[in-house]
């Protein structure tokens, strides 16, 4: 019996890149993310809660470079997953599934995420 190639499935490598694609992606990637930043956010508030030398140690971290990177990072993240889960919920409820809809929720999510991210930083570090 003759054997038959099969077709492969198609894969990224296929497909052109559309917000949809890219925004599904990033909601897993937020999610992890956040999975991960949540250990750290834990630390933090145990050495803020130990107090004396481990909460300075904490601040020290946080405050510094790489802290606020990370810091600024979880927060995007989060930002993003919300209003991205925001959005799903909205489909769940039946509204915006239209292809229409759906690529302009999908780029109002994006400028929101910068916008309330900025605004959320403008104000933690003195704004105002």
């Amino acid at each position: 019996m003759a054997t038959r190639e099969r077709p492969l499935s198609p894969h990224l490598q296929v497909y052109r890149w559309q917000i949809t694609m890219v925004m599904s992606i990033l909601h897993r990637a937020t999610g992890v993310a956040l999975t991960v930043g949540a250990f750290g956010f834990a630390w933090w508030l145990l050495m803020l809660a130990r107090g004396g030398e481990a909460a300075d140690t904490a601040m020290a971290c946080v405050q510094s470079p790489i802290g606020l990177l990370f810091a600024f990072a979880f927060s995007l993240c989060m930002v993003y997953h919300l209003l991205n889960g925001i959005r799903h919920l909205l489909w769940d409820a039946g509204r915006g599934y239209d292809i229409p809809s759906v690529y302009k929720s999908g780029y109002t999510v994006f400028v929101l995420t910068v916008v309330v991210t900025a605004a959320i930083w403008f104000l933690a570090m003195g704004g105002v």
